[in-house]
């Protein structure tokens, strides 16, 4: 259990540092996060850019717990890294109850409409927090081997969540009139 928490400290660290960033890296970035925020919304487009600030705000501030370390903040980073994807998840699914079409603006520019795929995603990454939650504090010897791995394997899944849309984009089949296209 003393290698759970660091790896999974690592992995929502990546994932939501890559977020946070890709979202204000520049004004178009940021202007483009309020759009996709203001389609999403059931209660209208004037509180988009307000939950637009607060998303990073509250991403940047998982960032922070998860990287300060010591049990309260890491513990802390965890159970608003749980809740805000369990919010994410409920906009999502609200969203394609609606059948709102927006491309998901989690990791920065995307093509990929919202999907099934981005609900399970957050369903994952919240088993995680929870997981991590119960693995802080976890007692035992710890050796440098062992942390790098459990570090090191925290920080590729977590670049990996953050592409996840264009590798699934790899293996989706070519429709036919693509595919038939001359170049």
């Amino acid at each position: 259990m003393q290698y759970l928490e660091p790896a999974i400290r690592c992995l929502l660290g990546v994932v939501f540092l890559v977020s946070s960033v890709s979202k204000v890296r520049n004004r178009a970035s940021f202007e483009a996060f309020v759009a996709s925020t203001r389609r999403l919304q059931p209660w209208g487009a004037a509180l988009s850019r307000q939950v637009a600030v607060l998303v990073v705000a509250a991403e940047a501030a998982i960032c922070a717990l998860l990287a300060v370390g010591g049990r309260p903040a890491v513990t802390a980073g965890l159970v608003l890294a749980a809740g805000l994807l369990l919010a994410f998840t409920g906009g999502i699914a609200l969203a394609l109850h609606r059948k709102v079409d927006t491309s998901c603006r989690c990791f920065g520019r995307s093509e990929t409409p919202l999907g099934p795929q981005h609900i399970v995603r957050n369903l994952l990454l919240t088993a995680f927090a929870a997981v991590g939650v119960a693995a802080a504090g976890a007692t035992g010897p710890v050796e440098a081997g062992g942390a790098v791995v459990a570090v090191c394997a925290g920080l590729v899944v977590g670049g990996l969540v953050t592409v996840m849309d264009d590798i699934v984009q790899l293996f989706r089949p070519i429709p036919v009139q693509q595919a038939r296209r001359p170049r």
